[in-house]
């Protein structure tokens, strides 16, 4: 799934595709705390990241620091990695999960817009599922002042591969307002003081089962905040399409293949 609230904010799209108008917003703290009764569920459903994509993403960095790191997902690449990492992320709940995902990672509460470290303190800032709700005309000079010079910014996505007809048809019984994987260069804009942007696409699949699957769109923005009955008709019109689509009826498990997108982008 592309949706994700690992930088803890989850309002509507208010200045482009996925922007947040103000990240201290009244509505979006309150959505981001939503997330936090959902941490569990997110952390256990998501999907994690390919570690090819991770290396390409950070390169030969040495310290990193996940920002909007949510429940660890992208951590544990950068763990598996052998990286030195610092997880920051506004939702207390989320760094709990990633505490018992990941032992050990330094883990900060803190914003995209108001990082919570010393200037040039590491070697690269990453940010899983996460870019699309940063301020970036905030957000882009406190990444710059925590990173070394010459340090890299690296944006990861994991979407779903909606050529998949089983695939295209849940997304939407899950109302998914656009498809991410398609317009990811409309809101990867980063300017100075940042180079060019570097684009980095790895496809792969995961197996799940049904369950997991079904759990993983209950761990999405727009599940959480809807009603009792909207969330009921969502996993009943789910649970027929997987027991009647002719690609996964019967099934044991579902293989689900995704697209990660990976964008970087060096300090200059």
């Amino acid at each position: 799934m592309s949706d994700a609230p690992a930088s803890g904010s989850t309002s509507a799209p208010a200045e482009g595709p996925g922007l947040v108008a103000d990240p201290a917003d009244p509505a979006t703290v309150r959505s981001a705390r939503s997330f936090g009764a959902a941490a569990s569920v997110y952390h256990q459903s998501r999907p994690g990241y390919p570690v090819d994509a991770v290396a390409w993403l950070v390169g030969d960095a040495v310290r990193v620091l996940d920002l909007g790191a949510g429940t660890g997902k992208l951590t544990e690449a950068l763990v598996a990695l052998d990286r030195e990492v610092i997880a920051v992320d506004p939702v207390e709940e989320m760094l709990e999960e990633l505490e018992v995902a990941v032992p050990g990672v330094p883990r900060i509460l803190g914003t995209a817009e108001d990082i919570p470290i010393e200037d040039d303190a590491v070697d690269a800032v990453v940010a899983g599922q996460a870019w699309h709700w940063f301020q970036p005309e905030r957000a882009v000079p406190e990444i710059a002042r925590v990173l070394k010079p010459g340090g890299v910014l690296g944006l990861v996505w994991n979407s779903r591969d909606t050529s998949v007809d089983w695939l295209r048809q849940a997304g939407e019984i899950m109302h998914e307002r656009h498809d991410a994987s398609a317009t990811f260069e409309s809101y990867v804009q980063i300017g100075p003081p940042f180079g060019e942007i570097e684009e980095h696409t790895v496809e792969w699949s995961e197996r799940m089962s049904r369950t997991r699957f079904l759990d993983l769109v209950r761990s999405r923005s727009t599940f959480i905040t809807a009603g009792e009955a909207e969330q009921a008709a969502t996993i009943a019109a789910l649970e027929t399409l997987l027991a009647t689509h002719p690609d996964v009826a019967g099934a044991d498990e579902l293989a689900v293949p995704y697209l990660t997108r990976c964008f970087r982008a060096r300090l200059n």
